[in-house]
Formats: C-alpha cells, structure tokens, sequence
C-alpha cells in the first residue's frame, strides 16, 4: 500500500489501520527477545558443564517441543542454573528449523505476565499468533497460583492450540510448584534444570561476543601458575564450579567495562566481588562510632564531614558532643572518614569513587545486622524529613534502598519508602521520584509480584498522594509492561469520591496509555466495560476522560475514526455517554466534555458530521439532564463561546424554539 499526502502543514495525520481495530479478546502484552539474549544464544552458547559434561536443558526442551502434543515445554530448577537463557535458545533452535511461510525464522516473544489477577491466571489471555515462540517466566508469581493444577492443565490446553497453528511456548517455573504429579500430561512437559553451563566459558564467550572484548579473556585463564599455586588469569578466581551463569556474565560485564590496566582490573574485580573483602575489614576494624559514620557517608554522600559526624550520632542516639575533652581526643574526623573508606575533599567527603562500595555496605549490613533494620529506616525518615540533610538526597538515598530491596528480595524496604510520600513533601518532584522507585521495583523478576501486590492495595488507600503516587506509576513504563495491571489500579483511584489530584493523575495516566501505540483498544475496551457493564464512578470518570480532546485530540479522533466505519463502536459511544450522563457525580464533567467536543468540531479535528450525529442522539436521548439542558438551553448568567452556539443550531431540535429557559441575551455572545 503506497499512500501520498501533501499540503499537510498544520494538520494532523492518523494512521487508523491498527488503532481502530477495536474488537477482538484483548491479549498479554509482548516484546521482542532483546538483541543481547539473541546474541548470547546464537554466538556464546555454551552447553557444558565446569567438568566437561554436558547442559542438556535446552537441548531436551527442543526436544519436547518438536515430538507430538502440545507445543510446551515447562523449564523447571531452583535459580542460577541459566533456565531462560536455555529456554530462549530452545525457541531460536525451534524457529530456525520451523521456519515461517516466507522462509524466516519464527519471531522470539517475551509474554509478559500482566495477569488481571496474578493469582488466578487467565490464561485464555496468552498471545496465540501462528507461526511465533513464545517466553513465558512465572518463576516468580507460580507458587502463589490458588489453583496451580487447573492453570497447568489450561496451558496445556493452550499449547494444543499453539501446536496447530505452528506457535511454540516454553514456561519458566521454579523448582517445586509446577504440579506434575496431579497427571502424566503434566508431567511429560516438564524439563529440569540440573547442571549450570561451565561459568568461565560463560564469562569468556560475554566478553567475545557480547563486548566484542576478546583480548580480556587472558583475565580469565584457569590454567595453574608456574608456582602451581593459583590460575594466570588475575580474574579466574572469582568464578567456581558453583556460580551460575549470571554471575558469569556479572563478572564479564565488570571487565568489559573496566580500564584495560592493572587499576581497572582491580576495581573491577572489587566491584564484582561487591567490595566483600574491603566491607569486612572496615567492620572488623572499628568500633560503633565509625560504622555509624560509614552508614552516614552512605546516604550522604558528598555531604560536609561535619555534617556526617551529627548524622550518626543521630543513628547512634547520642547528642551532640560537647565536652571538650572528648572533643580534642582520638582521630582527626578526616581521618576516621578515610578510614571507612572516604575520599575527603576539603570539607567534604564522598564514596563515589568507588562504584556499588555504598550499596555494598548497605547489603553486608542488612545481612549481617538483622537487629538494625527497623531503626535504621526510622533514622533514615528523620534525616530525610525537608530541611534535614538527607531531603536532599532522597534520589540517591532510594535508588541504594531499592537495590537493597531487589537484592535482598525484601518487600519491606519498599514499603518503608511508601512511608516517606506523606512526609511533608508535596512536591511533584518528590512523589515522581518515589513513583520512579516503585516502577524500578515492581519489575524485578524476583521482588516485582509483591511489590505490584502492594500497587493494589495502595490504589485503593485514602491518602491522597499515595493515590496519586500509584497513578504516576501507572504514566511510566510500567503501563507498557504491564497495562492490565496498570488499568485495574487506575479504576480504584478512579472511583474516589472526591476528584481530587490522585483522581486527576490517574485520568492522565489513562489518557497517556490510550494514546501509547497499540494500546488504545485495550484501554477503549475495559473503560467501555467500567462505563456500561458495572457501572462505576470510575467508568464514567475514564471514559469521559479518555475521550477528552483538549490536551491531545488523538484517542478522539481515533475512535471517531472508528466510530465512522464499525457501528457497534458507535454504538458503545452512545452507550458510554448514556451511562455517564446517568450518573450526577459527573455532571461537570459531561457538560465540560460536550464544550469540548463542540470547540473539537468548529477546529476540524474530528468529522463534523459524524460528531453532530452522535451528539444529537446523545442530547435526543437525555434533553432534561442537567448537563444536557445546560448545553442546549444555556444557563443563567453564563455565556458560551461560537463553537457551542454553532454546535446548537446544528443540532435542530424543535424543542428549542419553545421550551428554553434562558434568554438569549443570558446564553449566547
């Protein structure tokens, strides 16, 4: 299809083909597999094991996905021993050999698991175009499946159908909740992980061809010295038979991105080791006042020495000291601070020359003083409250505990920075940066279900900016990623009864995901089922809202474009408005959204005919309704603008010439 368009200055194109497609069941979203999972498993393979044996994870999921049945292979182990890895080179086999029509491999998706209910999976829900091979990774979410035997069972079903139309899937699971022993089918799909590829030729095939790197590989020689004490290469150490192969990688992108020298090489390696070895002498050799002044440095990084020395003895729950004795006796402060592992520049000190040293600190404390937990986040609300030396790295302060949060797989970290929203704080700067935490964490692999758990419950909580912080989540990528879950905590934001800023976020955080490509059908089909079906407050508010032109007429124009050729689209328009305009708590807002379409229609931004039409059956239908009444008859002591004068006469209803109750000299100007 070749399509020539000129003379478009000041004029907006809508390319309908794919938006206005607006029926049909709505599917999980995918995305491709990334270019660097390709290259891994086309280029740096490796299906041995530290001794010489053979990985035969992927191998034996090819195997099952190629013989008779259902096109499934489920790929079950404990973690670290490479099980998406090994399934997404399962699929790329696959889809070399099965190659599409036109003689192509199969296109590779990730499915993403934005399951309405996480622990009642749809999967009716799961993609299922011919000809493609899909990743599925539920390690994370499976052993919180209510009815794991009955999902099981459904995604067999599912694989039957996939099987038919030349589509493959292979399922991530954990190590014990896939139900193979309820039956034989269950258990046939079923490949386990036993034995991790070898981790330095993990790490030697990164560095080739994931870095292009090739000349490091000598950092990770094993074979033994002339002294016979240790391997030639410097790094080879920090790799076991036991490392999995993301350590292996880890370790591969730690060198890759090191200076090619000694000094690199060494900061590399204590990155990778996480600064272990540093970490452990520093709390071996000091007493609590400098660990405490550790900890301070750590969230405060780049503060006044002094200002460090006052925070830990906050932490530690003294006063400021002031004897003088006291004072004038030990070490100089600048030499405490280096002792701990400081850089002091003049009269300030930092731990950033040395990358992940902070967060290093932070996790041996977290693991090795349990006890502190509690009152080093109540500390920490205290020097992060405005005016206190730690609001000012707030930014810093929550990218180090949701590290802490997705490393140690501790929800309680996050729900620790939940409190710090309505710490007196109400700038937009600050709730948009803990809506950025929450979007970091709700999408690690491992700590992402409980924190998306929480996401729902906090939609539904009365504080108004924590509404409002879940409704900034909902504008981020994790709509992308995950817009049904997004779509069901915007609706209990919606349904608020005040409309408030939580209300006014989550509006635009809807208005924003219908005008993303590809999502507007998802989010037009669940606000017209909110809107019509049960009637909420918050179906009314999204489809009155969504359909709002004044910041961006495109999701109007858009449907109006659909509405114009798929009548029962135009019919759910009516449908909706009907709905809405039966519900007195959106009364403004129906009056508001017909001004708007009114001025929409005079600019040439949606078709006048069409508009009228839908309107004028809107109006027919509800002529006495207050919001209705106060478009066609005016109200007294308001003036409405040309657009809406104009969109009256058009209308021609007879009514009119009789029954108004306004003058004219009170409604038109």
């Amino acid at each position: 299809m070749q399509v020539d368009v000129r003379s478009v200055e000041r004029s907006q194109i809508i390319i309908a083909g794919g938006d206005v497609n607006l029926t049909g069941k709505q599917r999980l979203p995918v995305v491709d597999v990334s270019e660097v999972d390709l290259t891994v498993v086309r280029l740096a393979w490796v299906d041995t094991t530290h001794s010489g044996g053979a990985v035969m994870t992927a191998s034996d999921a090819v195997s099952r996905l190629t013989s008779d049945g259902p096109a499934l292979a489920v790929i079950a182990g404990p973690v670290g021993y490479g099980k998406r890895t090994a399934g997404i080179r399962a699929l790329w086999e696959v889809s070399q050999a099965e190659r599409s029509g036109d003689g192509s491999p199969l296109p590779l998706k990730v499915v993403r698991p934005d399951w309405d209910r996480p622990e009642a999976p749809d999967v009716d829900s799961l993609p299922d175009q011919p000809g493609s091979a899909y990743l599925l990774d539920v390690a994370a979410e499976i052993s919180g499946w209510e009815k794991p035997d009955e999902v099981a069972e459904s995604l067999v079903t599912h694989a039957e159908k996939l099987r038919r139309m030349g589509s493959y899937l292979v399922v991530i699971a954990d190590e014990h909740s896939w139900p193979e022993v309820e039956s034989g089918t269950l258990g046939r799909v079923v490949i386990r992980a036993k034995s991790r590829p070898a981790p330095h030729r993990v790490a030697e095939k990164h560095l080739e061809y994931v870095y292009r790197k090739p000349e490091r590989i000598r950092w990770l020689n094993t074979a033994t010295n002339a002294t016979g004490t240790d391997m030639v290469g410097r790094a080879a150490h920090l790799l076991s038979d036991a490392s999995s192969p993301a350590d292996a990688a880890r370790l591969a992108d730690e060198l890759a991105r090191a200076e090619n020298s000694d000094e690199g090489l060494k900061t590399a390696v204590a990155a990778f080791q996480q600064w272990r070895t540093q970490v452990v002498n520093v709390f071996k050799e000091t007493g609590p006042a400098d660990r405490a002044l550790l900890v301070a440095a750590l969230f405060l990084s780049g503060s006044e020495a002094t200002t460090l020395q006052n925070a830990s003895r906050s932490l530690l729950g003294k006063p400021p000291q002031d004897d003088v004795e006291i004072i004038l006796s030990g070490p100089d402060l600048a030499t405490r601070l280096r002792g701990i592992g400081a850089k002091v520049n003049g009269r300030h000190a930092t731990l950033d020359h040395k990358p992940g040293y902070a967060q290093a600190v932070l996790n041996h404390l977290w693991q090795q003083r349990p006890d502190i937990h509690r009152p080093l986040l109540k500390w920490l609300d205290t020097i992060t409250a405005p005016g206190e030396p730690g609001a000012s790295c707030l930014s810093a302060t929550s990218d180090l505990l949701v590290e802490l949060a997705i490393t140690e797989n501790d929800v309680k970290v996050i729900d620790q920075i939940r409190t710090w929203i309505d710490n007196g704080n109400t700038t937009a700067e600050h709730l948009q940066l803990i809506a950025g935490v929450f979007t970091r964490a709700a999408e690690a692999d491992a700590l992402g279900p409980k924190v998306r758990a929480r996401l729902l419950d906090w939609a539904r909580a009365e504080s108004e900016s924590v509404a409002t912080v879940v409704a900034l989540v909902c504008q981020s990528e994790f709509a992308d990623h995950y817009p049904r879950q997004s779509l069901v905590r915007l609706r209990h934001i919606l349904d608020r009864p005040e409309p408030g800023a939580a209300v006014g976020t989550a509006e635009k955080a809807l208005r924003t995901m219908a005008a993303r490509p590809g999502h507007l059908p998802r989010v037009w089909g669940t606000v017209i089922k909110w809107a019509t079906e049960r009637g909420h407050l918050a179906g009314h508010r999204a489809f009155l809202s969504l359909l709002d032109p004044q910041d961006d007429a495109y999701v109007l124009q858009v449907m109006m474009e659909a509405a114009g050729h798929t009548p029962e689209v135009r019919t759910a328009l009516l449908r909706g408005w009907n709905a809405a305009l039966a519900d007195t708590r959106v009364a403004t807002q129906c009056r508001d959204l017909m001004i708007a379409w009114a001025r929409a229609r005079a600019e040439g931004l949606v078709p006048h005919d069409l508009i009228t039409n839908l309107l004028r059956q809107v109006v027919t239908e509800h002529l006495y309704t207050s919001p209705v009444a106060a478009l066609v008859f005016g109200e007294p002591g308001v003036q409405y603008d040309e657009p809406v004068i104009a969109l009256r006469k058009d209308l021609q209803l007879p009514v009119l010439a009789h029954t108004s109750p306004a003058s004219p000299e009170a409604t038109e100007s």
